[in-house]
């Protein structure tokens, strides 16, 4: 069984359900009072040990950001906890109105003589500010003159530390409601809240961290129980997940064979590169099938793979499968279809779809099947579909779902939903979605990744992963999460040795085992 730390670290919630695991522990007797205390402290506590371009000493001055919700009480008693602590402390409270316990922190703040400004103008300068204006569940768009005092402080260029959220994103979406703080840091409490693993959310975040105050998993277990999860897949489970060890008694064909088709005389390098992210993912056997001009490029960069030289068009795109004798598409445990193609191979994309076998389509594989008719086309197979399209492709695919750019996450389940395949929608937090709503998201990346190419090695790093959970029973959604989180981890080490400028596909094929040591 996981341990509670890893199974928390896992959840995401929605605005909705936190509320509804809020009013458990509330109803249970955990009083209001004492839970903000507690979230306080380990905030407070947890300020002075963050890396900045300046160390917050003893005698720092750290400006406080207050709202009229117990978000602005936790900002309070942060405030509290950092004077006493010999820090120089004050308060901008711009809200006429706050909520009881808030105007209790604050009437005490006064009495111990800590400043507390109504205005922007008025505010003096500081090292550090702590964002409590609004919390989770804002969803209205702010306005003047709380809107333009915003803007004003991040024009400030100083660390700015968001408790739970930065002001003014929504919650679920990530959408900015008019404006939003820009954060350094953001503490999100209790549980990770959806907007921190939307795109357009990720520009206002900064550096983003859990508090965890010790939910209990049963309070989160009653609210989630009837929903769809969505779950943040961490290095344990994807370690945990991955087809190790191996038994002692095995051999190459226990360990999957892979079809990779894939490649065009235009687009040789889409061949190599998926081949290779195929080599790193430990598959048993491997085959590609590319036109017969690439042939002898692709055996001396993948010399233990069968390479399979079919005839070609007259634009150098493959033509039709040439199989070796005695073999066809249920001879493979898994089929990868897709990267460097092009639009003429598309009888080939056809084939693979008509097939028996698990199939992962990316790239022109995509585009052919957008051409066909997403949903009516995938609706008709009885094996298992992957998709991996980018936001370009995930819109020709599924012109009637949901904006991607808006929520990711709701688009994804429902062009999973729709369809009947698993959807591994790209970006700078890539989700996945299965039929039945389920959801991981990927928590981290680098921009590094944004460069032709990368997207093949995760195809053939998918493709060989999946091909072995289709000879050892393992979810397809679990194996493709870890594909994508072992692709995003490789990109991370990479960029941390080489710069954001110094990965390009291949150099990133060089660093997909150095993630797993």
């Amino acid at each position: 069984m996981q341990d509670r730390q890893e199974q928390i670290s896992q959840v995401v919630v929605t605005a909705g359900q936190m509320r509804d695991i809020e009013k458990r522990i509330f109803a249970a007797g955990m009083p209001v009072v004492a839970l903000m205390e507690k979230v306080a402290g380990l905030i407070a506590r947890r300020i002075p040990e963050i890396p900045a371009n300046t160390p917050l000493l003893r005698g720092s001055r750290v400006g406080i950001l207050v709202g009229p919700g117990h978000n602005g009480g936790d900002a309070l008693v942060v405030a509290r906890e950092l004077y006493f602590r010999g820090y120089e402390v004050w308060i901008y409270s711009p809200f006429s109105k706050l909520k009881e316990l808030t105007s209790q922190h604050l009437q005490y703040a006064q009495s111990l003589g800590i400043p507390i400004y109504q205005t922007i103008e008025q505010l003096p300068d500081s090292d550090l500010l702590i964002d409590g204006l609004f919390g989770f569940g804002l969803e209205r768009n702010l306005t003047d003159p709380i809107a333009s005092a915003i803007n004003q402080l991040n024009e400030l260029s100083i660390p700015i530390y968001s408790i739970d959220l930065p002001s003014g994103l929504h919650t679920d979406t990530g959408e900015v409601l008019g404006t939003a703080i820009r954060a350094t840091h953001t503490f999100c409490l209790g549980l990770w809240k959806l907007a921190f693993f939307q795109d357009r959310a990720l520009e206002y975040l900064g550096k983003a961290e859990l508090i965890d105050f010790d939910i209990p998993l049963a309070d989160v277990e009653a609210v989630l129980k009837d929903a769809p999860k969505i779950k943040r897949i961490t290095r344990a489970k994807a370690l945990a997940t991955l087809p190790l060890p191996r038994p002692a008694v095995t051999h190459k064909y226990k360990e999957g064979h892979l079809l990779l088709i894939c490649g065009s005389r235009r687009y040789a390098g889409g061949a190599i590169l998926t081949g290779l992210g195929a080599r790193a993912s430990g598959v048993g056997m491997l085959s590609i099938a590319v036109p017969e001009s690439l042939k002898s490029i692709l055996v001396s960069h993948l010399p233990e793979a069968l390479i399979v030289g079919c005839p070609e068009t007259e634009s150098g795109a493959i033509a039709h499968l040439q199989l070796p004798q005695n073999t066809d598409l249920s001879s493979f445990n898994a089929i990868a279809c897709g990267p460097g193609l092009t639009r003429d191979a598309t009888p080939i994309v056809q084939e693979a779809i008509d097939s028996n076998r698990p199939l992962l389509l990316d790239a022109d594989g995509l585009n052919i099947l957008a051409q066909m008719g997403a949903i009516a086309t995938l609706k008709k197979r009885q094996a298992v579909s992957v998709l991996t399209p980018h936001t370009g492709e995930f819109e020709r695919l599924f012109p009637d779902v949901a904006d991607a750019k808006h929520d990711k996450v709701k688009a994804v389940q429902e062009a999973a939903a729709e369809s009947g395949a698993i959807v591994l929608l790209k970006g700078a937090r890539t989700a996945i979605a299965n039929p039945q709503g389920a959801v991981w998201i990927i928590p981290e990346s680098t921009p590094a990744l944004a460069r032709g190419g990368s997207g093949d090695v995760l195809t053939g790093l998918l493709g060989g992963l999946l091909t072995q959970a289709a000879t050892k029973q393992i979810p397809v959604e679990d194996i493709v999460a870890t594909a994508a989180w072992w692709h995003s981890q490789a990109g991370i080490i990479a960029a941390q040795e080489r710069s954001e400028l110094g990965v390009d596909a291949f150099t990133l094929t060089q660093y997909l085992m150095k993630t797993l040591t």
